[in-house]
């Protein structure tokens, strides 16, 4: 196989960012199908990215079953990111979608079940891990720069930035749920790769939903995605708080808003360990505390971010044509949901939730 023919499911927001911004740039990528419920937005992209020959779908069950594809991206609502990877992967495609993996535990396993019946690659969304400054951090703490690396805290918090208000994004049954699930698998994967993937134990946390009904300002350029609708539903939180601790004894603290009265949005990881510790900044910095010769010392690297999306895209098709060495595990997407799904419960009953 010189090139993966692909299927792109989905291609308003992310997919569409997928779309122009990583496959039709990548020569070792043939988009054969776009599909989308809105057949317009799939007949469009075909025409403005000079798709040539690529045919438009409505119904992804019928792309995949009528194509010659070697694999699907899915850029779907969240609810249906299980649904259509456990179907392709069951067809025999390899698999790449956005996160969250998928809205349930149960669905998860599903999906990694898939993956290893069928003997095809599957793997989500975790762009954070290839901006420079995370690839400089990881060096370091495989190098034992920091030693154990034991506690820390990480976040994303918007003052106003609540995606899609009214649509699926606000919307339970479709989305399942708010920042914590929107957001918070960025930044804990984050911060969970970097400590060395340790395993989640524990989970307590509170989740609110304060800006439901009195508030339609936006400050976040992330705002923009999903599609608003007056008087829709919002019955998920637009904030949570919550602390993890894990099998080697670590522990993090985690909070996410898409709406909260702070100074401004900010993504950050702080992890701290016996040697060193570090700040990971949206900013492109990766800032080092630790001691030498008997002083404290600070260190700044300045990084160009670069395309987190487009070198994980990258890196998928690596994995399907190379068989490059996998960064990300299904079982990774499994533990992710499992505390996604432990902090809701934990904020429903007011309960620390053993997993």
């Amino acid at each position: 196989m010189e090139k993966i023919r692909l299927g792109l499911i989905g291609v308003g927001g992310m997919g569409s960012h997928h779309l122009y911004y990583s496959h039709k740039n990548n020569k070792r990528i043939q988009i054969v199908a776009l599909c989308d419920i809105i057949e317009d937005r799939a007949t469009g992209n075909i025409a403005n990215a000079g798709l040539e020959g690529a045919k438009a779908y409505t119904d992804w069950k019928e792309m995949i079953d009528n194509e010659e594809l070697d694999a699907v991206d899915i850029c779907t609502p969240n609810y249906l990111h299980s649904v259509i990877a456990v179907y392709a992967l069951e067809k025999g495609l390899h698999v790449f979608c956005e996160k969250p993996d998928a809205v349930s535990v149960e669905e998860a396993e599903k999906m990694k079940a898939a993956s290893e019946k069928s003997g095809k690659v599957l793997m989500c969304m975790r762009n954070n891990r290839y901006y420079t400054n995370s690839q400089y951090l990881k060096k370091l703490a495989n190098n034992d720069e920091f030693g154990e690396l034991y506690c820390g805290r990480c976040g994303w918090i918007r003052r106003r930035g609540i995606p899609g208000k009214g649509g699926w994004f606000t919307t339970k049954e479709k989305s399942g749920g708010g920042p914590l699930i929107d957001l918070g698998v960025h930044m804990i994967d984050l911060s969970i790769w970097l400590m060395g993937n340790p395993t989640p134990v524990s989970v307590s946390g509170c989740t609110f939903n304060k800006f439901a009904s009195d508030t339609t300002e936006a400050d976040s350029e992330h705002s923009r995605f999903g599609d608003a609708v007056v008087g829709g539903t919002f019955d998920v939180e637009d904030l949570a708080m919550g602390f993890i601790r894990f099998d080697n004894g670590a522990c993090l603290q985690i909070e996410f808003s898409w709406a909260s009265n702070i100074e401004r949005e900010e993504r950050f990881v702080e992890l701290r360990g016996t040697k060193g510790g570090f700040k990971w900044v949206d900013t492109g910095e990766a800032r080092v505390f630790s001691e030498e010769g008997g002083k404290l010392t600070d260190n700044v690297r300045r990084c160009e971010m670069g395309n987190g999306h487009d070198e994980a895209l990258k890196h998928f098709t690596a994995i399907v044509l190379d068989g490059a060495e996998k960064d990300y595990e299904p079982i990774q997407g499994v533990n992710m949901i499992k505390i996604l799904e432990a902090m809701y419960k934990s904020a429903e009953t007011g309960r620390e939730v053993l997993l």
